[in-house]
């Protein structure tokens, strides 16, 4: 006779691993969206390879990470960007429909940046990578991100809100 998996453990300790999952599983991730800027005000942005769509480069914090480390990997990995400065956070976007893949807390940053010097390392996740200036910004970006960009032109570089 074989036991299904786990079915040797007494039910109250199934359960409390079930409930330990639910909520380890099921928890809001911390995502981080680059505003990476050169210094003309282009917008480097990627072209994703699931959705085909236009987006700020960006991903989620690993463990350990602070934001700004997390930016650096990011863009260097999906933009091909070795040389960036943050210059500050833009806001916190916690919708839960902003990502079909999963709940995303994500921390908007804006950065000024060298434009790409590297391909991406990423192929199948980021298809391209483009600089556009500001009123070529492809519309609408991915996974509602039109709303970053706008918020990254209305605030005033000077002030954190």
């Amino acid at each position: 006779m074989r036991l299904a998996p786990l079915a040797w453990l007494p039910g109250s300790v199934v359960g409390l691993m079930k409930e330990v999952g639910r909520h380890l599983l099921r928890r809001p991730i911390v995502g981080i969206a680059v505003a990476a800027r050169t210094d003309d005000g282009s917008w480097v942005l990627i072209r994703r390879g699931d959705t085909g769509t236009w987006a700020l480069p960006g991903g989620t914090l690993e463990w350990g990470e602070t934001l700004e480390v997390a930016m650096v990997r990011e863009l260097e990995e999906e933009a091909g960007i070795t040389e960036s400065k943050l210059l500050r956070v833009v806001g916190v976007y916690s919708r839960p429909d902003r990502d079909p893949r999963f709940h995303a807390v994500s921390v908007l940053v804006e950065a000024r940046v060298a434009r790409p010097s590297k391909r991406q390392l990423n192929g199948l996740e980021i298809a391209e990578i483009g600089v556009f200036a500001d009123d070529a910004v492809p519309e609408p970006l991915a996974m509602t991100m039109s709303d970053f960009v706008a918020a990254v032109r209305k605030q005033d570089p000077t002030t954190l809100e």
